[in-house]
């Protein structure tokens, strides 16, 4: 996957240092690409010091394994897509591929699974139960690593609470992009589940997004890219980094009344608790 042209600006530094909770900085991006090396380092510039890479096929995850051993300010997670576990059952290879990815997640500075979870968008019905069993799985994984989980929760909110509710969620379980309305906010909070806010949540057309986040206790708050992909306003559509998490964390402050410094040191402790030390 790739997202062209012209990289944003560099956002103006956060008064605090954050985590984003979830790129993928494996994948090309922009007309003109930046290394991995200078995109860390601009979000660094932007207040961005420490980022999650989620590799979420075969080969991302073992991109990931790889990196973050080279970078001290990554950790990494490892899974296979909901879209790419109805694929690989259909072709009789996902008992592998999970294997693999079973083994990459024991990996020390592996700290999630994921992201796994549901994707009715881009998956038909002819591969709901592919991507049911590839969830159960992940979820048991998590268990038994004692690891996050990430997931990805795409037109399946009811079948992805159920599945959580029926299996057991991880003690740690984190809705990468949270997509939902404020209604599942806070039965998500209530459930003592994490939301990742992405920058969609700065879109202008997405007052539902930022009613969620009023509801979400900031102690029950991520904040994340999905970079190279959901690039905040006003630079939607363009390639994301790390960096933009800047301005997704402005919103949020904003969105919550709160003091952007308390927000920031808010989102720092809660990652460091979920996925440090780094």
């Amino acid at each position: 996957m790739t997202r062209r042209g012209a990289w944003p600006p560099v956002p103006e530094s956060l008064p605090a240092p954050i985590v984003d909770n979830h790129c993928h900085l494996e994948y090309p991006a922009g007309d003109e690409p930046l290394s991995v090396e200078a995109r860390l380092a601009q979000a660094a510039d932007a207040g961005v010091t420490r980022v999650v890479n989620i590799g979420c096929d075969l080969e991302s995850a073992r991109w990931t394994a790889d990196a973050v051993a080279r970078f001290p300010q990554m950790l990494g997670g490892v899974a296979l897509h909901p879209n790419d576990a109805a694929v690989l059952a259909a072709e009789g290879t996902y008992d592998e591929a999970f294997a693999e990815i079973a083994a990459l997640a024991r990996g020390e500075r592996i700290r999630v699974v994921g992201e796994t979870g549901l994707d009715y968008f881009r998956t038909g019905p002819e591969g709901r139960d592919a991507q049911m069993r590839a969830f159960r799985d992940h979820i048991a994984l998590a268990k038994e690593l004692d690891l996050p989980l990430q997931i990805h929760d795409r037109d399946a909110h009811a079948d992805v609470i159920e599945v959580l509710l029926a299996d057991g969620a991880p003690d740690v379980t984190v809705f990468h992009c949270f997509s939902g309305d404020a209604a599942m906010a806070r039965l998500a909070v209530a459930e003592g589940w994490y939301l990742s806010f992405a920058g969609t949540v700065t879109f202008k057309n997405n007052d539902p997004l930022r009613a969620a986040a009023a509801v979400t206790p900031p102690s029950r708050m991520l904040v994340e890219t999905d970079a190279p992909f959901l690039t905040p306003h006003p630079h939607r559509g363009q390639p994301g980094s790390p960096a933009m998490a800047a301005l997704t964390a402005r919103t949020l402050a904003t969105v919550l009344g709160m003091d952007l410094e308390a927000f920031c040191t808010r989102i720092w402790e809660t990652s460091d608790n979920l996925y440090g030390p780094w």
